[in-house]
């Protein structure tokens, strides 16, 4: 363990306001995988929604963004980088002969506040106009507004900070983040999505378990210090974790008070303190006034979601913070929270004509294989393997989840027979994805419910290591 445990009660906190949440949680029918609640440096409510577990690492999407953002503040207190660095300074392998003028007055200050000038994410079309080099892609696009004034959530601007970090400090994003951040806290269990050069995104890819995520937000919550030793500089995260500017939402249009409230240093500040947030609701949530650090991982799809979840944070946790409470309510919040389980696929266990035949309908949107692939069920003790093509195959349990690693990566799977369909549930364990697997007449639909932001080749996400834009550098 990373963190130390407390009942609530012990660090006055009410355990029927965290039941409270729960409730609100269940009532919004968000999909959530993981909650942790830590108080005064301690866990006092931790669940993991089964199959989800406490040790698995949890894809962060761009929850990552604050990661690599401490990643620059380290370069900053070893001197190697400050906020003013242009970019066509530190990285000028990169610069591009066509840029426009105002991309030479672009500054760390600049990309880490998402205050560039641009009117638009420019991910998609750096990566269009430069595959094999994003910086380069990115300092060709065409500039709105005057760098400083205006927030546009930009992935790309977190990615060529990685690629300063990289330059200044001589070493890979996570090989840094390894030594200075993640050893020093105990933290082991890390993953890193990559593209096809090997270099980790910066902006997504990080896998961590719910609480070394609870750990990094204690680490903010105590301006970058860890058991005594200062990781960071009380100066660079008292910087981080203020406003900047004036946010306007990741999606742009979508409401969301708590998106709207400013930008720091790649992350967000929130009506109650701040918080960093990811795709499908992976949020790391700091609120100093409460010394409370709340963590959820989960898999919705509405963007409204997000608001959401920070809108029952406020409205059933915080009124609970410094309520007396007792060992009885905590006893019933514990046991609550240890049988937390996602649901599995109804239906019976038909073994009759088995194996089962069948080809993939790939015409169907968020298909997650090509038209044609052909597969096999075929039934073993307690449920079913499918084969695909000569590909890989995953293990299906019927009421219960099995596990395998077909290509490296967990996929776990339930399923069952619907009249004449076989029906299966195949989640990526370790992201917030899942395919849904439906036979009826030798065709199969096999159709992303969650279909992940990196690319729709079911393939791709179980295998390891993990690269999934092997197409662009």
């Amino acid at each position: 363990m990373i963190l130390p445990r407390a009942t609530p009660s012990s660090v006055a906190i009410s355990s029927p306001a965290i039941g409270a949440l729960l409730d609100r949680l269940q009532h919004l029918d968000i999909e959530c995988h993981s909650l942790m609640i830590t108080r005064r440096g301690r866990v006092v409510a931790e669940g993991w929604w089964a199959p989800y577990s406490a040790t698995r690492p949890h894809l962060l999407y761009s929850l990552t963004k604050s990661f690599t953002a401490m990643a620059v503040g380290m370069m900053i207190d070893d001197g190697l980088l400050k906020l003013d660095d242009r970019v066509i300074d530190i990285l000028p392998a990169h610069v591009p002969p066509d840029m426009p003028p105002r991309a030479r007055l672009l500054t760390v200050h600049h990309l880490l506040t998402m205050t560039a000038g641009h009117a638009e994410d420019t991910l998609a079309g750096a990566w269009e106009l430069e595959p094999q080099d994003l910086v380069r892609g990115y300092l060709r696009m065409s500039i709105e507004a005057q760098p400083g004034i205006q927030h546009t959530y930009d992935n790309a601007t977190t990615f060529v900070l990685a690629r300063m970090v990289e330059q200044v400090g001589g070493r890979s994003l996570s090989t840094l983040l390894a030594q200075r951040l993640f050893e020093p806290m105990g933290i082991t269990d890390v993953e890193w999505d990559r593209v096809g050069s090997g270099a980790e995104f910066g902006f997504h890819g990080l896998h961590l378990t719910t609480e070394a995520v609870a750990a990094f937000g204690e680490l903010m919550l105590r301006g970058g210090a860890w058991r005594g030793r200062q990781l960071l500089s009380r100066e660079w995260m008292d910087r981080a974790t203020r406003k900047h500017i004036d946010s306007r939402h990741y999606s742009p249009g979508a409401p969301g008070k708590d998106f709207h409230a400013g930008y720091g240093y790649q992350i967000w500040m929130s009506r109650h303190g701040f918080h960093g947030n990811g795709a499908f609701g992976q949020q790391c949530v700091v609120v100093p006034d409460f010394d409370l650090v709340v963590v959820l991982t989960a898999a919705h799809t509405e963007v409204e979601h997000a608001q959401e979840v920070l809108d029952a944070i406020w409205d059933c946790l915080l009124p609970g913070v410094d309520i007396p409470g007792g060992p009885d309510a905590d006893a019933i919040l514990a046991r609550r929270l240890r049988q937390l389980t996602m649901p599995t696929v109804d239906g019976d266990e038909r073994r009759a004509s088995m194996p089962v035949t069948a080809t993939v309908d790939g015409a169907l949107e968020g298909s997650a294989l090509p038209d044609g692939t052909p597969l096999v069920i075929d039934a073993r003790p307690g449920g079913w393997v499918i084969q695909f093509a000569d590909s890989f195959a995953v293990h299906a349990g019927y009421g219960c989840w099995s596990e395998s690693s077909p290509l490296g990566r967990p996929v776990v799977a339930c399923g069952a027979w619907q009249d004449e369909a076989f029906v299966c549930e195949m989640r990526i364990v370790s992201t917030p994805h899942r395919v849904r697997l439906t036979v009826r007449g030798g065709t199969a639909e096999l159709v992303w419910v969650t279909s992940p932001l990196t690319g729709t080749d079911l393939t791709v996400h179980l295998t390891s290591p993990l690269m999934t834009r092997p197409d662009v550098a």
